[in-house]
């Protein structure tokens, strides 16, 4: 088992409360926290990836028993993601690059989350471009794989930029979709690597609490405007430090 400080618990619980409201695991959120805090190893992702699946799984529960799931968004972007996000989790990378990709991710993720809550979208729902969607699914798959994140952050400002869907369906769909992603993932992750199942087990109790409540505060608002802002802040400040104690 990796020891890991108290101090960390609370704040796993809220991100998870932060993410589980928007409908997404919380990996990139345990992630910026590691690294903020100089706790981040690579023996560590799969264990992201099974705190992942909890929270979003317990979302996709609050969303999609308030009616807001819709199968014809998820599954083009799902049949092609699964697949990709194992062949992800089976690289394994130099630990110096490792890094240095964590971080670009977390900034562009940061800017991602940005971007979804500042510009305006149309309000009007489009039909889903499936060709599109399943490259865009292989895409997110096989990165979510490589770098431990159920791909919930990159798929929901896609969704909302395309305008395929409401803020509420893609909370529900991106839940389901960081779940099934996670859980390939973590399968691919396996083939090479220990599980710290004792250090899952005790992550998991904050994050757990905190998804299923955040999940609910989620569904009654479905206005995560604010909550976008702060993991932004969190996901931009764990990149800058990243890249810059591996690339310099």
């Amino acid at each position: 088992m990796t020891e890991i400080p108290l101090f960390i618990y609370p704040l796993f619980f809220c991100i998870a409360f932060l993410y589980g409201s928007a409908g997404h695991g919380g990996a990139s959120g345990y992630l910026a926290i590691l690294t903020l805090t100089g706790l981040f190893s690579p023996i560590l992702v799969p264990v992201v990836l099974i705190l992942n699946i909890l929270v979003s799984g317990i979302a996709f529960f609050n969303y999609s028993t308030h009616g807001h799931f819709r199968w014809n968004l998820f599954l083009p972007f799902a049949l092609s993601s699964i697949p990709f996000a194992f062949l992800g989790g089976l690289i394994s990378v130099e630990a110096t690059i490792f890094f240095i990709m964590v971080g670009a991710v977390l900034f562009l993720m940061g800017i991602l989350v940005f971007l979804k809550s500042t510009l305006r979208v149309n309000p009007t729902i489009l039909p889903v471009k499936y060709p599109v969607a399943v490259l865009a699914g292989a895409v997110i798959g096989f990165i979510s794989g490589l770098i431990g994140v159920g791909g919930g952050i990159f798929l929901s400002p896609l969704i909302l930029f395309l305008g395929w869907g409401s803020i509420a369906q893609i909370a529900a769909v991106s839940a389901l979709f960081v779940n099934v992603n996670s859980i390939s993932g973590l399968i691919g992750h396996t083939v090479g690597s220990e599980i710290l199942w004792l250090t899952a087990f005790w992550l998991s109790l904050p994050v757990l609490a905190g998804g299923f409540l955040g999940s609910r505060f989620g569904v009654k608002t479905v206005n995560p405007d604010i909550i976008r802002y702060i993991l932004g802040v969190i996901l931009i400040i764990a990149a800058i430090k990243m890249i810059a104690q591996y690339a310099f």
